[in-house]
């Protein structure tokens, strides 16, 4: 494996394929390595994985670096088996090749590596309690992706599940219809679309909010949904505007917190519904940082102020 990756030349694959549609590729493809390793164990169903994204990029086989990347999967899958050396000798391949561009910053790639984790944990239709524990360790290591969909969504349902040190298969299947919102399931082979769609119909989830979440108010733009058991609307309006703060009546571009009231309702740990949630989510999945938050975390915060 002693090879200078950076010597393959760029010019080579560029009239082919976009150099940020190859980080990509490779981005997926080390997130989905990390998925399907785990837990420590490779099934038939995971290996399958791995041969649709090769399948993904056959188009794109003149490209030297896919070429060799999608040869050596092949090869290491040739005797139907993928050994833990073999697997990190493709994620080498992975982490050391380099298209010299700048298109995508740390956190688009760490974003696209998750994608390819949860679709590598996805990819035998069981999520494993050690899979579970090991994802939370990843979100945990990686505190860098705060704000961002779909990393705030996930560590508010982890820490949900974790917090009694029990998972149940109610939650195991929370969490394959969120998983099942942000990759792409086509791409895994065998994956039982009719048997999520029946565990639909009995969970939906909706917007979750962040887990201790930094929130500035000075300058930022605050909305507010639900019902507080605090205090009144009118009255939350004029302490954030007190605070130097901004306060709209409905959710804008420029929101940067969606406040969801309690109420006394213990649900929001799971969901949280509504049109300004929706829209908060819509936002969010198009890469804008509004952050949706609990009003306890929002009290914290202002009991640290005052």
């Amino acid at each position: 494996m002693e090879q200078n990756i950076k010597d393959y030349d760029n010019n080579s694959y560029t009239k082919f394929m976009k150099k940020a549609e190859l980080d990509k590729a490779f981005h997926t493809l080390e997130g989905i390595l990390t998925g399907i390793g785990i837990d420590n164990k490779i099934n038939d169903k995971e290996i399958q994985s791995l041969m649709s994204w090769c399948s993904s990029y056959e188009l794109y086989s003149k490209i030297h670096i896919i070429q060799q990347i999608t040869t050596m999967i092949k090869d290491f899958l040739s005797d139907g088996i993928l050994d833990e050396n073999e697997r990190q000798d493709i994620l080498w391949l992975c982490k050391n090749f380099r298209t010299e561009s700048n298109y995508f910053d740390i956190i688009t790639a760490e974003i696209q590596k998750l994608q390819g984790i949860l679709t590598g944990i996805m990819a035998d239709g069981i999520i494993t309690d050690e899979e579970i524990c090991k994802l939370s360790e990843w979100i945990g290591d990686n505190e860098q992706l705060c704000g961002t969909y779909p990393y705030d969504e996930i560590n508010g349902l982890l820490t949900s599940i974790l917090i009694d040190g029990k998972i149940d298969s109610g939650e195991k299947a929370m969490l394959q219809v969120f998983f099942s919102e942000f990759i792409d399931t086509n791409s895994l082979a065998n994956f039982d679309e009719d048997k999520l769609n029946d565990i639909k119909k009995e969970i939906t989830i909706g917007g979750i909010c962040s887990v201790s979440p930094n929130i500035i108010v000075k300058g930022s733009t605050f909305c507010f949904t639900g019902a507080s058991s605090k205090t009144t609307r009118s009255k939350l309006k004029d302490l954030i505007l007190s605070l130097g703060g901004i306060f709209k009546n409905n959710v804008t571009l420029g929101t940067n917190y969606l406040i969801i009231g309690d109420d006394g309702n213990k649900c929001w740990a799971f969901s949280c519904y509504g049109r300004k949630v929706e829209q908060a989510i819509n936002m969010r999945k198009d890469g804008k940082k509004i952050i949706i938050v609990h009003e306890n975390d929002f009290w914290n915060t202002i009991e640290n102020i005052q």
